[in-house]
């Protein structure tokens, strides 16, 4: 073999730099010794989401950020390395990470990495957002159990008018933080992943009915009628736990926020598609449109104050989401101010007859 045969060839080389530069899922680009682009990746447009050329031009006239500048020209000049993070603009924002540093050797001008952190830093702000809203509400229970128990301690326990509804308070405050502490373990389950649902069919009248029992007592102290009209033998395939669980939340919530010896509606029937649609109506406030995007979210209230005073957690349409998500479902919310709410559920079903049939409706005694 021929010492020729053994040398590098350069052209093979750079083609192969090419192509590793192209590949890669980070954004790349090289700039000459006045910090003026000269070369990038694919990966850079996209994640800037521009269909700018960036050849030729400066940094601050591609990212209008004037530190992003100023870390080219060091690396250029000084040739020192710089790390930083930068909020891109326009129709996509998101948030790059961006290494700077200098091409080395002989070479004059820069390179520059840009990691795109944008749901990192999403998800480090619902973990903060998180623990304070977890915080806050343990904080207002916690705190009148012990001003009541702390009072109660110091005389009047033996009060016998005041001594009772102290006693009360407390123990609401202590169900209220029960109820918060199952719901925070309800979500801490599906998040890892640790619940495991089974996918098998359901008898949805059954399983509607064992839920409004449970709902019962709250409905009959606010004088609520609840009027259930389900097809018999309509089935979905779920969890018989999870979807008692989503209809229990769903009609807890419509109980909460129902008129004054009002109603809650649930119904459900069986789409073109192969699903079943499981509906829950209110005949309350509704929901502005403003707040339905967030509503599925932890701890988003639209009404705090009445929320709190019902002995809501703020988790509950939240568990909701994601226990039809694990069912492989999707809920919704449609909702009109002055014309009440309605959650719709939407789960796969087993292929089965139905029979023309329907539940009476059932109202609380």
């Amino acid at each position: 073999m021929s010492s020729e045969s053994t040398q590098p060839d350069p052209t093979h080389e750079l083609a192969v730099l090419q192509a590793v530069v192209e590949g890669m899922a980070e954004g790349v680009w090289v700039t000459g010794e006045d910090g003026t682009v000269l070369r990038h990746n694919s990966a850079l447009k996209e994640m800037l989401f521009t269909g700018h050329e960036l050849v030729g031009r400066q940094p601050t006239g591609i990212l209008a950020n004037d530190e992003l500048q100023a870390a080219v020209e060091r690396a250029c000049k000084d040739g020192v390395s710089s790390r930083l993070e930068v909020t891109s603009e326009g129709l996509r924002p998101r948030v790059l990470s961006i290494h700077v540093a200098p091409l080395g050797r002989d070479l004059r001008g820069s390179t520059a990495v840009f990691f795109d952190v944008t749901e990192l830093r999403h998800l480090e702000k619902v973990r903060k957002d998180f623990v304070a809203n977890v915080s806050h509400e343990l904080r207002t229970p916690i705190t009148a159990i012990r001003g009541y128990a702390e009072t109660l301690r110091s005389g009047a326990l033996n009060d016998p008018a005041a001594a009772p509804k102290m006693v009360e308070i407390i123990h609401r405050q202590a169900e209220r933080l029960s109820e918060l502490v199952d719901d925070l373990l309800e979500l801490s389950r599906l998040d890892s992943k640790q619940l495991k649902l089974a996918a098998e069919p359901i008898e949805l009248n059954e399983a509607v009915l064992r839920a409004i029992e449970a709902a019962r007592p709250k409905a009959r102290a606010r004088g609520t009628a609840i009027d259930v009209s389900i097809p018999d033998g309509l089935e979905v395939l779920a969890d018989a736990r999870a979807i008692e669980q989503v209809v229990l939340n769903l009609v807890d919530n419509a109980i909460k926020y129902a008129q004054a010896r009002g109603h809650v509606w649930v119904s459900a029937r069986p789409t073109d598609d192969g699903n079943v649609e499981l509906a829950v109506k209110d005949d309350g406030p509704g929901i502005e449109a403003k707040h339905l995007p967030r509503l599925f979210e932890r701890f988003y209230r639209v009404d705090k104050g009445r929320s709190r005073d019902m002995g809501g957690t703020g988790l509950g349409l939240s568990i909701v989401k994601n226990l039809v998500n694990a069912m492989r479902g999707e809920v919704r919310v449609d909702s009109t101010p002055g014309r009440g709410s309605t959650f719709v559920v939407e789960l796969p079903r087993p292929g089965r007859a139905l029979s023309p049939t329907t539940t009476p409706s059932v109202a609380n005694p």
